[in-house]
């Protein structure tokens, strides 16, 4: 496999990797309901509506980014969905650890680099659109 196949494998393997893991959490708001994310918002002083943004962040964002359509657009939003995450619902992690000694934020941390660096490389030409 030459090199550029191998970065398009990787790119693929980035977007599949964070669209299916944040998608789960989408699936999950869906089945479950979004009130407890409202009522962050809400407690925030922000309107509620807002709270169904999380929606594009977990469910359209991750669809993108399995398709390879507009992949950095998707990525975006999924990072933006995480830096919400973070400070709606885990600031007060910020600076903590876990029992292990990992960082307690790793996973948020995880999928905010993922993102970031999906919207930084683009999606690779295994995607509906390489743009």
């Amino acid at each position: 496999m030459n090199q550029a196949a191998m970065q398009d494998f990787g790119r693929l393997l980035l977007r599949l990797a964070l669209g299916v893991l944040i998608l789960l959490h989408g699936i999950a708001k869906l089945r479950g309901g979004m009130s407890g994310i409202e009522g962050m918002v809400v407690a925030q002083g922000l309107p509620g509506f807002l709270a169904y943004g999380v929606l594009v962040g977990e469910v359209l964002a991750p669809l993108m980014l399995i398709a390879g359509f507009h992949a950095r657009i998707g990525a975006a939003l999924v990072a933006i969905n995480m830096l919400f995450a973070i400070a709606l619902a885990h600031i007060g992690q910020l600076g903590q650890l876990n029992s292990t000694g990992g960082w307690a934020l790793e996973l948020q941390g995880m999928f905010l680099a993922t993102a970031v660096a999906i919207a930084l490389l683009g999606p690779g030409r295994y995607g509906i659109n390489q743009g």
